[in-house]
């Protein structure tokens, strides 16, 4: 019989209490139908409003973060006011393999012509920006696109014998099949401009 599929859970409370209790009565529930939590995955971590000072008061370091359908959240203040906010920004082993698979593929069309392989450029990052544009992870999106150009420039360059293409014209592929994303993304306590 197969195993099933790993199920990923975040569950947030009020109290280290609560969130033990509630461990222990998930676990006792989960073994009732023989399955058991990864001991890997499994952790409480002190998160959220507080977590900054409490930590500080108690000598220890920033809070934990903790990573969640390909993002890494962590703990912030809004620069605007200072109030609290969850930032998130893409975890570096979806950036990682989102660009391997791209590079395996591109490996795959070295010798296709440019334009085929830029118009097929944009089908598949197309929808990696739209998921993961959201409020504070500009810098991670820069760092995708910059990732991509150098993994495009040397599949171009090993195209053939001549040489590598200059970054000039790399800028211009870039700018053509590539062109920087601009989002308009709000995080959901934000309040509309009037």
């Amino acid at each position: 019989m197969r195993s099933p599929e790993p199920t990923h859970l975040v569950v947030g409370f009020q109290s280290r209490a609560e969130a033990e209790r509630f461990l222990k009565e998930f676990r006792e529930r989960l073994a009732k139908f023989g399955l058991e939590l990864h001991a890997e995955k499994t952790r409480l971590i002190e998160f959220g409003r507080f977590a900054v000072h409490n930590r500080k008061r108690q000598g220890e370091g920033k809070p934990e973060t903790f990573t969640f359908l390909g993002f890494t959240h962590y703990c912030g203040k809004r620069r605007k006011d200072g109030a609290f906010i969850v930032w998130r920004e893409t975890s570096k082993k979806r950036l990682v393999a989102k660009l391997k698979a791209i590079k395996l593929e591109l490996k795959h069309r070295r010798h296709e012509p440019i334009a085929s392989v830029g118009a097929w450029l944009p089908k598949v990052t197309t929808g990696y920006y739209q998921y993961h544009a959201v409020p504070g992870n500009l810098p991670r999106l820069q760092l995708f696109r910059w990732r991509l150009s150098w993994i495009w420039w040397r599949a171009l360059s090993r195209r053939s014998q001549r040489g590598r293409i200059s970054m000039d014209r790399l800028n211009r592929l870039m700018d053509r099949w590539l062109p920087v994303q601009r989002f308009n993304a709000r995080h959901p306590r934000q309040e509309p401009d009037a």
